[in-house]
């Protein structure tokens, strides 16, 4: 096909893809809504874009350039919020630490990234220090204090740059951010696989806008199920370290909605928060929303305005058969650190009673359909696309203009990820006819016993609808006849568990066709608690070497 020629006038405006831009009707569309940090602090959007721009000239007056990485240790704040547009603003690359990850991990990442300037909260001081003294590339070191920053006792190790509001203060407000080019790297984060070290993703300006106008457009389209729109209330209870939070960030700041940071993640005060403040939209791992709704104050606070994606690993129909006896609007999602990363929304049409069939349990459950631009599908080891019948499995690969293009300074491990042209997301899963995803384990937990594949997220999910279950986990453990045998972990929510009952769940689910006979457990056992990993997720891999 003949390239067409067509005409630009020199004068016209590319208007690159920059995050700063997303800020550009802020001051005129909704100047004084609020962003609350904890039922402690209260900014509106006027002072919040102030302070943006003052936190992009403290850090060029510190010496900041262009490609400079900047790294952040704090918990879900304001702060977090002013850093993930002000440091973008000035071309420079946001390192959001995961503070969950071990010292040694994250002493890595620092070194990895070449932070420039590292931003840490007085929790983390310890670590800081530690740091500190190995951390070569840290020039800078800034101070996160909640309170007025008290003096540093025994962490003269760390020479501080200055304490974040001061430095706020002494910066100018004004800031004409300039445009550069909208490839350049924005931000980089890490994630943990089953061995070796951490991986560092990263993305570009351009990729983090289309995310955050894909994520607007599959969050409103929807009639009224799962919507997000101005009128919401948006409380983060993903951690602004996890891939941007899942990007929900920048949507609530492009639409002005009212947004609350709760800090430190502790149940009692998430739903004092839910309810003080009216939060109507949330996000979170399955654990920590279970977590929430076992807290006792779960029965005393109305959340029946609430309405919450489930994502990074599947919702049970356990779990959300209880969100929504509580009047929770919950529903699935799907995506993975390196999509940036939402691919898919659970979202339902259909009026009250039609929400609350149990087929619409299902499909809340699911990973749902994609976002805009995300195309997604199915394939067998040859990369042969599957049917989209609901019931053949295969890797789900993906491509989407918002995924990373590799992995930080790891060619080698880039171009494993994007085998044949698309993103290998190393999960197994089905579509059916309706386009709706539904992913059936992970490629490295899936069970391979007698030859068959069984599902280890549909065991836990037989397991979780059983008495007394609070969390379940389903493993694969060695077997010298048959390769591997499932084996059922599961904690009770008070008492000692009827493992007996649980087992008859699954041979009564054989004996209907729901699961084969091959993934009836032959090993049940409880324990008193399941490892989860620095995000939340059961830690599978723990798991195996306990019990291998």
């Amino acid at each position: 096909m003949r390239d067409l020629d067509i005409p630009r006038t020199p004068s016209a405006y590319d208007y690159p893809l920059l995050i700063g831009h997303l800020l550009s009707t802020l001051e005129v569309s909704h100047p004084h809504q609020q962003i609350v940090y904890a039922g402690q602090r209260r900014i509106s959007y006027l002072e919040f874009h102030e302070r943006v721009k003052r936190l992009a000239n403290a850090l060029v007056d510190l010496g900041v350039q262009p490609g400079d990485t900047v790294a952040v240790m704090d918990w879900d704040t304001h702060r977090y919020l002013e850093c993930f547009f002000a440091v973008p603003m000035i071309g420079a690359v946001l390192h959001t630490i995961n503070i969950r990850l071990s010292p040694e991990q994250i002493l890595y990442t620092v070194k990895h990234a070449a932070d420039t300037v590292l931003m840490v909260h007085d929790d983390f001081l310890e670590l800081a220090t530690a740091l500190a003294g190995q951390a070569a590339s840290v020039k800078y070191w800034v101070r996160l204090c909640d309170k007025p920053a008290p003096a540093v006792k025994g962490k003269a190790d760390i020479n501080f740059a200055g304490e974040y509001e001061s430095l706020l203060e002494a910066a100018s407000p004004q800031h004409d951010m300039r445009d550069f080019d909208e490839n350049i790297r924005a931000t980089t984060f890490y994630t943990t696989g089953t061995t070796g070290r951490p991986k560092g993703v990263y993305f570009s300006q351009r990729q983090l806008v289309l995310h955050t106008l894909g994520l607007g457009i599959a969050l409103s389209n929807n009639p009224q199920q799962g919507r997000l729109h101005a009128n919401d209330v948006y409380m983060p209870i993903t951690p602004m370290f996890h891939v941007h939070a899942w990007g929900v960030p920048y949507l609530a700041t492009l639409l002005g909605v009212k947004q609350v940071y709760p800090g430190r993640y502790e149940p009692a005060k998430l739903l004092q928060l839910i309810q003080g403040e009216g939060v109507t939209f949330s996000h979170c791992v399955p654990t920590i929303f279970h977590m929430l709704l076992s807290d006792p104050m779960a029965e005393k606070v109305d959340l029946s305005q609430w309405k919450v994606i489930v994502g990074g690993s599947a919702l049970s129909a356990a779990l959300a058969r209880r969100a929504l006896d509580l009047g929770i609007d919950v529903f699935g999602g799907y995506g993975m650190s390196e999509t940036g990363p939402v691919l898919t929304l659970a979202q339902i049409k259909g009026s009250d009673d039609e929400l609350n069939t149990d087929e619409a349990l299902a499909y809340r459950c699911k990973g749902g359909r994609p976002a805009p631009m995300v195309e997604l599908k199915i394939v067998d080891p040859d990369f042969k696309e599957q049917p989209r019948d609901g019931v053949t499995t295969g890797e789900v690969v993906v491509r989407a203009p918002w995924l990373t293009q590799g992995y930080l300074k790891d060619p080698e491990r880039s171009e494993e990820l994007w085998t044949n042209g698309y993103l290998h997301t190393g999960d197994i899963g089905h579509i059916d006819a309706k386009g709706y995803l539904k992913i059936t384990d992970r490629l490295k937990d899936v069970i391979k016993s007698g030859g068959e594949w069984i599902s280890s997220l549909e065991l836990e999910d037989l397991a979780l609808g059983a008495p007394g279950v609070s969390e379940a986990a389903v493993i694969g453990v060695v077997d010298e006849k048959w390769g591997e045998r499932p084996l059922v972990l599961v904690v009770g929510r008070e008492t000692e568990i009827d493992c007996s009952e649980i087992a008859a769940r699954f041979s009564k689910a054989a004996k209907a066709g729901f699961i084969s006979d091959w993934a009836v457990p032959e090993r049940i056992e409880q324990v008193d608690a399941i490892p989860k990993t620095s995000v939340g997720k059961i830690d599978k891999k723990r798991l195996r070497e306990q019990f291998r």
